[in-house]
């Protein structure tokens, strides 16, 4: 017991406790971009299935009318890929690129929107996607603006 005491004092000192807490950061990143990578994978694997589902129906015009969903799946692919690039980014650089995440953020709202049933949406839940796009494109907007070379 008085081992492991000192060892906890030992690792409790500021730089090996701040190293400790890199090294598990590091290890947890790695994780989630090899997931990340997993479930692009299976993402495009399911898209390549969906597309030729769909060339292979009873013809419809030039696709079915599951042409949303395979926007949506397509978008879904490219969302995880801006994803992992946030993953990517983290692990070079140590710092979240704020610039990324709100451009992933707007590929996300703008996939809802183009598979959106305004069927099945309320007008409420039409403003709320309309503010989260002008809040989104107001901080893209402030951050390109404060930072022109594109480092965000």
């Amino acid at each position: 017991m008085k081992r492991f005491f000192r060892w906890l004092s030992h690792c409790w000192h500021e730089e090996r406790f701040l190293g400790m807490i890199g090294a598990i950061e590091s290890m947890v990143a790695r994780f989630l971009s090899l997931a990340m990578m997993g479930v692009i994978w299976v993402a495009t694997i399911d898209l390549i299935r969906l597309l030729i589902h769909d060339l292979a129906a009873e013809p419809q015009g030039f696709f079915s009318q599951n042409l949303f969903s395979i926007f949506g799946a397509f978008l879904n692919i490219l969302i995880a890929l801006e994803i992992l690039e946030n993953i990517t980014g983290y692990l070079r650089k140590h710092v979240f690129q704020v610039e990324l995440v709100i451009a992933t953020s707007l590929v996300a709202v703008a996939r809802k929107i183009i598979i959106l049933d305004l069927g099945k949406t309320s007008g409420l839940g039409l403003i709320g996607l309309a503010a989260a796009v002008l809040a989104l494109a107001i901080s893209y907007w402030l951050i390109r603006r404060s930072n022109p070379t594109g480092e965000g």
